[in-house]
C-alpha cells in the first residue's frame, strides 16, 4: 500500500526520521510530503505516532494527465466501491501545479470526479458529494509533471489538533511545529527540559508526550480519524494497535520537565491544556518572569519560544532580547539552549552563537531555530 504523510517542506527531515523509526524506508520525498509503503498495520500505527505528520492520505491511483479526456479516463479505471461507504460523504481537494494543465480549473476536476463515482457500480447508491457536511471524506488531486496522484485523506482533522488544546492565548504554536522543534534540538527526553516562556504550553506537552513514549493521537476518540469510514477498515487490528502503544507508555519521566511564563493566565491555560492531554502531573509548572527564573539543575535544555514584537513593542522587544542573552551567559552557560525567533528580530542582541541554525515556518511568519 502507498501513502503520503503531509508536512510544511521545512520539516521534511523530521518526519523522515519518525517514518524511519517506524522501519519505513521506501520512501520519495514530495513538495510539503514524504510518500511511502508500508503494510496495513504499520499504517496504523503512523497515524496514532507520528508528532510532525499534517495530515496522511492512503494513495488511490497514479495516472498519466495530459488533458481533460484522459483525466476522466484515469478516474473512471478507478474502482470507487473499494474505498468509499455508500452512506458517507465526501469532498473534493484538488492541488494543480501542472502549467500544462491549467485547463484544468478546480470546477472541472471536482465535477469530473463526482461523475466518475456516481457512474460507479455500488450496491446502493453511490455516496453524496457533500463539501459542508460534518467531517467528510477528502478526496485529495495533486497534479504535477503531467500525472495526477489522487488520494483519500485518512486524518480526517488535522493531525496536529491532538483534541487536548485550551483557547486563551494569542499566538500559540501548532503541536506539529513544536515536536519539530524539539526534534530538531536533538531533545529525546534524557535531560532536564526547560521552557522559561511557556505560553499556551505547547512546546512542554509535547516534550511530555515525547519523554514518556506516549503516542500524541492515542486520545482520539472512535470515529475521529477519517480511515475509520473508508471501506477495508481493519477495527480489531486498529484496537490491537492502540492497545500496543498504550502500553509502551512510560509511567515516569527520567527527568523533569519545568514550565514557567510571566503572566498567570497563561500558565493556567498551559496546566488546563496538559491536564487534558493527561500529562499535567509530569510537567512542573511556575509564574515568573524569564528574569527571575532560577535553573532548576546543571545541565539541561532550555527552549523559548520569544516574542515576536506585534503585542510589546520594539523598544521592549530590544531590552528583553538583550536580557535574554545575558541570561543565557550567566545562568545557562552549561546548558544546551534552543531558541525560535522571528528572521525580522533583533537576534544580534542576544550576542548569541547557535552552532546550528534551521529555517522553518509560524504560520506565514518566517522563523529560525538557534541551537547551541
Amino acid at each position: 500500500m502507498e501513502w503520503i504523510a503531509t508536512c510544511p517542506h521545512e520539516t521534511i527531515g523530521t518526519l523522515a526520521d519518525e517514518l524511519g523509526k517506524l522501519g519505513i524506508t521506501e520512501t520519495k520525498t514530495l513538495y510539503r510530503g514524504i510518500m511511502f509503503e508500508c503494510d496495513l498495520e504499520t499504517a496504523y500505527r503512523a497515524h496514532l505516532v507520528l508528532h510532525t505528520a499534517s495530515r496522511l492520505q492512503l494513495v488511490v491511483s497514479i495516472f498519466d494527465v495530459k488533458d481533460l479526456n484522459s483525466f476522466k479516463t484515469g478516474l473512471n479505471n478507478i474502482i470507487w466501491p473499494q474505498f468509499l461507504r455508500s452512506h458517507y460523504p465526501y469532498s473534493v481537494f484538488p492541488a494543480n501545479y501542472d502549467e500544462e494543465l491549467k485547463s484544468l480549473d478546480n470546477e472541472t476536476i471536482m465535477k469530473s470526479v463526482v461523475e466518475s463515482i456516481q457512474q460507479s457500480p455500488f450496491e446502493k447508491n453511490p455516496p453524496a458529494y457533500k463539501p459542508d457536511a460534518k467531517d467528510p471524506i477528502g478526496l485529495v488531486l495533486f497534479f504535477r509533471d503531467g500525472k495526477c496522484v489522487l488520494g483519500i485523506d485518512t486524518a480526517g482533522r488535522a493531525l496536529h489538533k491532538r483534541g487536548w488544546r485550551t483557547n486563551g492565548h494569542p499566538a500559540v504554536l501548532k503541536e506539529t511545529l513544536a515536536s519539530s522543534i524539539l526534534m530538531l534540538s536533538g531533545y529525546t527526553g534524557q535531560e532536564v527540559l526547560l521552557d522559561p516562556m511557556c505560553g499556551s504550553g505547547t512546546i512542554v506537552i509535547e516534550a511530555a508526550y515525547m519523554a514518556l513514549n506516549k503516542a500524541p493521537l492515542i486520545h482520539r476518540g472512535k470515529d475521529d480519524f477519517a480511515l475509520e469510514h473508508i471501506v477495508g477498515f481493519d477495527r480489531p487490528l486498529w484496537r490491537k494497535i492502540s492497545d500496543q502503544l498504550r502500553a509502551k507508555k512510560k509511567a515516569a519521566l527520567d527527568f523533569p520537565i519545568y514550565a514557567s511564563d510571566i503572566q498567570q493566565k497563561f500558565v493556567d491555560v498551559a496546566r488546563e491544556s496538559a491536564l487534558k492531554a493527561r500529562v499535567e502531573k509530569y510537567i512542573n509548572f511556575a509564574s515568573a518572569p524569564f528574569q527571575e527564573v532560577v535553573p532548576p539543575s546543571e545541565t539541561g535544555l532550555v527552549i523559548m519560544n520569544l516574542p515576536y514584537g506585534e503585542r510589546i513593542g520594539e523598544g521592549t522587544l530590544n531590552t528583553l532580547y538583550k536580557e535574554v542573552g545575558i541570561a543565557l551567559k550567566e545562568k545557562f552557560s552549561n546548558w544546551r539552549v534552543s531558541l525560535l525567533v522571528p528572521t525580522t528580530a533583533p537576534i544580534h542582541l542576544l550576542d548569541f552563537k547557535p552552532s546550528q541554525t534551521f529555517l522553518l515556518k509560524n504560520g506565514a511568519l518566517d522563523v529560525k531555530l538557534l541551537v547551541r
